[in-house]
């Protein structure tokens, strides 16, 4: 918790007034119950109707005034933790988006939204209770216990043995249910993973009629959340009985040891409603004050969660390697005996991987599934650094240049097409903010995907769902593409992008790359060995190795492994050429 208050630094002045403000309240109320005692013993008993409308007169205004000054803390209090929730999820999100690949894929998606959402919520809610309460509940029982003592020590001493009673049943609620809490979040997390999972996965989960079995599922993880914050909201529950049964039996005590006073004559009626009066604003402020801590209990918890994030720090990168030449000329790109480990993988996603690229040049992918080829390109990208080994770009390691420089280099096309909701101009303009029409409407072109925007209500201004929805896989690929190209990238990266288009557009797809090739490498990650075949380099791996490299023609001769994709898509030309 500590470590996050930097955000409240720009609330200083809220962070004082409102308890100050609070503290006024406070001070107001303890005056009350002298005014009722004062209307008993003089009012009431002299029946002076004149002295208990003004003693009534003066209530009012005590009311008056401790009204403006809680709703006066209710707003400052408010807007710091309001302000420091805003700060605090803003810095959370940006630090996020800072964390590399290796290190989101360990903290996981769901659980960066819990924290992102509900943690920081309950951060919030635990800095406005603590901002209105945490000195106006001290001073209502340490001050209607002092004030207690200017009118009967020996009543007043009631009050000593109540409230340590009290502090213990609070604190130690505390003390067992901050653990509690925490794996309370952390259950949350796991409801929050398989609902978005299943969400995501809907049509797969239909297809197979899997309902019942995701049901089950989600019932269990649910059932177990329940269960625990059952149990911690019982441990919690036990805090009010048991305050009002400690405070409600010192007020027994005061009426007894009050009568016993009143009938010696050492107390008036009126301080003994007084004294009682005192005990009673302590039970209701224990009351507020056992809510806090169940709040505060929660929102430490949270905070802990929150914290554990801004401490994941991306790894440092291993030494670069230095590039060697083998002739007076660098190429573009080069891999140079690279391998990757995933963080927690038993093994290599890639062994010893090594190539050479010039400028211009389209290079083909192309392997079974799981042999390494998006992880191969996600090199090139930045996204993961080698494990051995380096990629070299002009002669210079991946992992010396900046994330910006790198960004600027390459344009990538994922797997998965991903658009964002807003509109065709807006999602292609991520690739280049500046980008005019007439530059948006050239890459359109180039990815096929021009009567895909002319058909659309509105063209480049018309609607896109979030994730693409409104739009059908090839439509959505083909804009994927034309936002990377709208970029002119010098390098890009194209990962089983067209997958969803028929042969006839992704011909006329690679038909287009071929005019840009002058100033753009291009890496074609595919299943079709016709979407590659036409590469001037074509590289083919295997469970993670490079089972070769070279043309078309070259492969079909000396690689096993392409010959047995390539005959596989085209029967018919693999019996003619094995006749």
């Amino acid at each position: 918790m500590k470590k996050l208050f930097k955000y409240l630094k720009d609330y200083t002045k809220e962070c004082i007034l409102a308890p100050l403000f609070k503290l006024l309240e406070a001070s107001f109320e303890l005056f009350i119950p002298l005014v009722i005692a004062s209307i008993v013993d003089k009012g009431i008993s002299n029946q002076d109707t004149g002295y208990i409308l003004k003693m009534g007169g003066i209530l009012v205004i005590l009311a008056i005034v401790g009204l403006v000054s809680a709703v006066t803390a209710q707003f400052f209090a408010a807007r710091a933790a309001v302000g420091f929730a805003a700060k605090l999820r803003s810095a959370l999100f940006g630090h996020i988006q800072g964390l590399s690949y290796t290190n989101l894929d360990k903290a996981g998606t769901s659980t960066l939204i819990t924290r992102m959402t509900s943690d920081i919520n309950q951060v919030q809610s635990g800095v406005n209770m603590v901002l209105r309460l945490f000195l106006r509940s001290p001073i209502i029982v340490f001050g209607a216990m002092i004030m207690a003592f200017t009118i009967d020590v020996k009543s007043a001493l009631i009050f000593v043995v109540a409230i340590p009673l009290l502090a213990i049943v609070v604190f130690g609620v505390m003390l067992v249910t901050i653990p509690l809490y925490r794996k309370v979040q952390s259950s949350l997390d796991k409801v929050l993973g398989i609902t978005r999972e299943n969400l995501t996965g809907v049509r797969v989960i239909r297809a197979f009629h899997r309902e019942a079995e995701e049901q089950e599922k989600f019932g269990d993880l649910n059932d177990t959340l329940v269960d625990l914050q059952n149990f911690v909201g019982k441990i919690s529950a036990v805090m009010n009985p048991v305050t009002y049964v400690i405070v409600n039996g010192a007020i027994v005590l005061l009426i007894y040891t009050g009568a016993v006073q009143v009938n010696v004559g050492n107390l008036t009626q009126g301080e003994v409603v007084a004294i009682i009066n005192y005990m009673s604003q302590i039970l209701v402020e224990l009351v507020k004050l056992a809510n806090l801590i169940v709040t505060v209990t929660k929102a430490m918890a949270c905070a802990d969660r929150v914290a554990a994030v801004f401490e994941i720090e991306n790894e440092v990168n291993t030494p670069a390697e230095k590039f060697i030449s083998e002739g007076a000329e660098i190429p573009f790109l080069a891999f140079q005996n690279v391998s990757l480990k995933y963080a927690g993988a038993g093994e290599e996603t890639l062994n010893n991987i090594s190539f050479r690229v010039k400028k211009g040049e389209t290079i083909g992918v192309i392997g079974g599934t799981g042999c390494g080829k998006t992880s191969l390109v996600n090199l090139i990208a930045g996204f993961y650094k080698a494990t051995k080994g380096g990629v070299f770009v002009n002669g210079v390691d991946i992992k010396e240049l900046p994330e910006e420089e790198i960004g600027a280099l390459v344009g990538i096309v994922p797997q998965k097409a991903v658009l964002f909701k807003g509109t065709i101009r807006s999602n292609l303009q991520w690739g280049n903010p500046d980008a005019t029409d007439e530059q948006l409407w050239e890459a359109i072109t180039l990815a096929q995907a021009k009567e895909v925007v002319e058909g659309k209500d509105g063209q480049l201004d018309a609607h896109v769902a979030q994730n693409g929805k409104n739009l059908s896989g090839g439509q959505r690929q083909r804009l994927t593409i034309a936002r990377a190209l709208v970029k002119k990238p010098e390098i890009l990266i194209l990962d089983d992008s067209a997958s969803a288009l028929d042969y006839a557009t992704d011909a006329k797809l690679r038909a287009a790359l071929k005019t840009i090739e002058d100033t753009t490498t291009t890496f074609i990650v595919s299943q079709r060995a016709s979407t590659i075949r036409h590469a001037d380099q074509i590289i083919v791996l295997d469970d993670g190795e490079m089972a070769g490299i070279g043309t078309h023609e070259e492969l079909l001769q000396s690689c096993e492994v392409y010959q047995e994709i390539y005959y596989s898509q085209y029967p018919k030309e693999g019996g003619a050429a094995n006749e």
